[in-house]
């Protein structure tokens, strides 16, 4: 079978026409009130890192719209809630501070893309602003913005993600206890599923 690789920059825009001039003028280099706006209206956004030894994550983070806060300009903080406790993002994050967010608004198909560079903080302020019920996050990420900007709506509308006839029945995808169990060998998918209910129930935070 013969290989087709895009392989040099000049493969690459032989396939693709150069950017046009205003998907290069959106970016911006700070967090302006269209930037902030759209963090306080985001339950969810996908954070990336690169471990500089070939790895890489994404990792989802959710909580309340505006659980991200922006403490100016150029600073933004996203609190850690308890997890699984591989510390895939924040081990990546020690050895390469860049990072990458995406933030998304359910209902609205833009999304806004951050690039930065992280470092993981315990500051007791921080912590205390950020927590929820009296619980405090296990620690914060204090991203410094290095750019900013505002992605086109296509993705979403090809994928119609939030429109209500794109939803699935759950019942048409095995239970995540169901799927560790088919993944780990001795795993009971019973067990699993209730440890997960209470989890979810009792350890939110």
């Amino acid at each position: 079978m013969t290989e087709h690789s895009i392989t040099t920059v000049d493969d690459l825009y032989s396939v693709y026409k150069q950017p046009a001039g205003r998907a290069i003028q959106k970016e911006i280099f700070r967090l302006d009130k269209h930037c902030r706006d759209f963090i306080t209206l985001s339950p969810f956004l996908v954070l990336s890192t690169d471990g500089g030894d070939g790895t890489a994550d994404a990792s989802p983070r959710g909580d309340a719209p505006g659980f991200v806060s922006v403490l100016d300009d150029n600073t933004l903080v996203i609190p850690d809630r308890p997890g699984n406790n591989r510390l895939d993002s924040m081990l990546n994050i020690l050895r390469n501070p860049a990072v990458g967010m995406i933030f998304l608004v359910p209902g609205i198909n833009e999304t806004l893309r951050i690039n930065g560079r992280a470092t993981i903080s315990v500051d007791p302020e921080l912590m205390e602003a950020h927590a929820v019920d009296g619980k405090l996050p296990r620690s914060v990420l204090k991203i410094e913005v290095t750019s900013a900007y505002m992605h086109c709506a296509k993705a979403l509308i090809r994928s119609k993600l939030w429109a209500e006839e794109s939803k699935v029945e759950r019942s048409v995808f095995p239970t995540l206890g169901q799927v560790l169990a088919d993944q780990i060998a001795g795993m009971d998918a019973e067990q699993s599923d209730a440890y997960l209910e209470v989890a979810y129930k009792e350890n939110l935070y």
